[in-house]
């Protein structure tokens, strides 16, 4: 029997886990954890059972989403063009916190309390090797930092979230930045 309500346990948590993730996605972080448990189909005590606190519900909501991003910049490094795999993966990032509200919030900490420093860390080492790659291949700047590349990934991000975002302007603004970072400028 305990194997069982370890497996229900864990199919709980995962749908927590999702039902959060798209219910911040839609409403952002201030979104409310009844109306996750609701979307879960739980009670909103199996919500607190695993996750204790908002914060811990949106820490674990950042840590899923922060190893999916690393994922996805490691399938990049592995198999995208070393010229253009940076530029992918920065406009695709910019691209989902457009259209989720809480992958801006999260990436820039904006009026949420959780700790990003580390999770972000994450996207360092896959992060790290795009941009090696990139400039390996002539793409980027020699001087361009990873540091920068994450504020500019931050920042972007928080850009998609607070200012109306619009194909047009995502464009413009994802051309700015990266014609900064190409050699020559």
């Amino acid at each position: 029997m305990t194997g069982k309500l370890r497996a229900d346990a864990r199919r709980n948590r995962e749908r927590i886990l999702a039902a959060a993730e798209a219910v911040f996605a839609e409403h952002g972080a201030s979104a409310s954890t009844e109306e996750v448990a609701a979307r879960a189909e739980v009670a909103i005590g199996t919500v607190f059972r695993h996750f204790p606190t908002k914060n811990d519900l949106l820490g674990a909501t950042l840590k899923r989403l922060l190893d999916r991003l690393a994922e996805e910049a490691a399938v990049l490094s592995d198999e995208g063009d070393p010229a253009t795999a940076l530029f992918t993966f920065f406009a695709q990032v910019v691209e989902e916190a457009a259209a989720r509200r809480t992958v801006a919030e999260l990436l820039a900490g904006g009026g949420v309390d959780v700790r990003v420093g580390k999770p972000l860390r994450r996207l360092e080492e896959p992060l790290a090797t795009l941009l090696t790659r990139a400039q390996q291949a002539g793409t980027v700047r020699e001087d361009v930092r990873l540091d920068e590349v994450m504020a500019l990934l931050a920042g972007t991000t928080q850009a998609a979230l607070l200012t109306g975002w619009t194909p047009d302007l995502r464009d413009r603004t994802l051309r700015i930045i990266f014609d900064g970072c190409r050699p020559g400028r």
